[in-house]
């Protein structure tokens, strides 16, 4: 129970900081700090220790949002697989499939691309035609 606590606590704390740091008063301030920090150069005289203090600071910043930011993205990709799951299970004639690819190896990803590349072409084909498009969902299993 306690980690769940925890874990729910990261995530909210992640996606304010992605949040915030998506913010473009954000990128205001990082650009005001980096304009402030170049003016103080001929104050410290330009030494290592100025140029060791926007290395750090950057490089601190770099590697936490790293993680603040995989947190997000894996949750907005796992909540975007589920409605898309969703989607495809509400369709008449849905190929379920299809609702579990992250699960694919590459080679298998690339064989099911490939099947999508032939319906969209012979649509576009047919459409340039004239035609109706003569798109199946029961194409997809091939």
């Amino acid at each position: 129970m306690r980690h769940a606590r925890k874990k729910d606590f990261f995530n909210k704390f992640a996606k304010k900081v992605a949040v915030a740091a998506g913010h473009p008063a954000t990128f205001f301030i990082a650009c005001f700090s980096v304009i402030a920090w170049a003016i103080s150069g001929p104050i410290f005289g330009f030494s290592d220790t100025w140029q060791l203090v926007i290395n750090t600071s950057t490089t601190i910043i770099t590697f936490l949002m790293v993680f603040v930011i995989q947190n997000t993205q894996n949750s907005d990709t796992m909540a975007l697989h589920l409605k898309i799951d969703e989607l495809l299970r509400s369709l008449k004639a849905p190929n379920a499939a299809l609702m579990d690819l992250e699960e694919l190896s590459p080679k298998e990803l690339e064989k099911v691309r490939r099947s999508f590349e032939k319906i969209a072409k012979k649509s576009r084909d047919a459409l340039r035609s004239g035609e109706n498009d003569p798109y199946d969902p029961k194409d997809c299993n091939d």
